[in-house]
């Protein structure tokens, strides 16, 4: 049976692959910036300031219909950084720590074990197969790059090249006209709910939220899937496409 959808958006980081898959060296970058601050706290303090840090940036540039992804990853550790020693990093060192965090996610991230197949075979049904990401293109381009996703993708769009973040309209419009598509003829497959799907819900995209294990259900105050799934390969049931056959 063909397929009701004309394309299909995916979400990258969290949906595509799982921030749980690998260790992204993250916490190398965390040692590095301790030991140039002279700082030895207890690992619990580190883990608790760098999350508080991750939560009040995130708050801070939510607000925004833009921004650049390395000015939140620059705050988080400016915050963090302030939280530790109760002093203001150099701007230098915190471009440092933005670079060398680019530089551990482009070559430590793992994609999802069903991601290729499931992506080909809605490509090989005729729909239109992307990425809209919430990241800039010094991420973006080098992961897609890195991995081969261009082989199994028509197109992607990220925040800086849109200048747009989700969940603000001009992300999806960006990407619909890339694919020459009506929201109401697509599904937005994402993990973020206020982002991924209350976003294209307002545009009257199909939803499809990734919950992985572990992961809250979708609270009946906020933002509502059409769909949730736990896996990608079943978002071509949603989707109505065969699956490929098992080797």
């Amino acid at each position: 049976m063909e397929s009701p959808y004309k394309a299909v958006f995916f979400d990258f980081g969290g949906t595509l692959y799982s921030y749980r898959s690998k260790g992204l060296g993250l916490r190398d970058v965390l040692t590095a910036l301790l030991a140039e601050l002279g700082a030895s706290p207890e690992p619990g303090r580190v883990r608790d300031a760098f999350r508080a840090a991750s939560r009040d940036a995130y708050a801070a540039h939510m607000s925004r219909n833009f921004y650049l992804h390395r000015d939140l990853f620059e705050d988080t550790y400016r915050r963090f950084a302030v939280e530790i020693t109760g002093e203001e990093p150099g701007a230098d060192l915190l471009r440092w720590c933005h670079e060398q965090q680019c530089a551990r996610v482009i070559a430590n991230f793992e994609l999802r074990s069903d991601c290729f197949d499931t992506l080909r075979t809605l490509r090989d049904a005729g729909l239109h197969v992307a990425i809209v990401s919430n990241i800039d293109d010094d991420y973006l381009h080098p992961m897609i790059e890195r991995v081969g996703l261009h082989d199994v993708l028509h197109a992607w769009t990220s925040s800086e090249e849109a200048g747009s973040c989700k969940p603000h309209e001009k992300i999806f419009r960006t990407a619909l006209d890339k694919a020459d598509c009506a929201p109401w003829d697509s599904l937005f497959v994402g993990d973020a709910l206020e982002a991924d799907v209350a976003g294209a819900n307002l545009l009257g995209m199909t939803t499809i939220y990734l919950r992985e294990e572990g992961m809250p259900e979708a609270p009946v105050d906020g933002p509502q899937p059409t769909h949730t799934v736990e896996t990608l390969s079943d978002i071509l049931v949603v989707a109505q496409v065969s699956s490929p056959p098992s080797s």
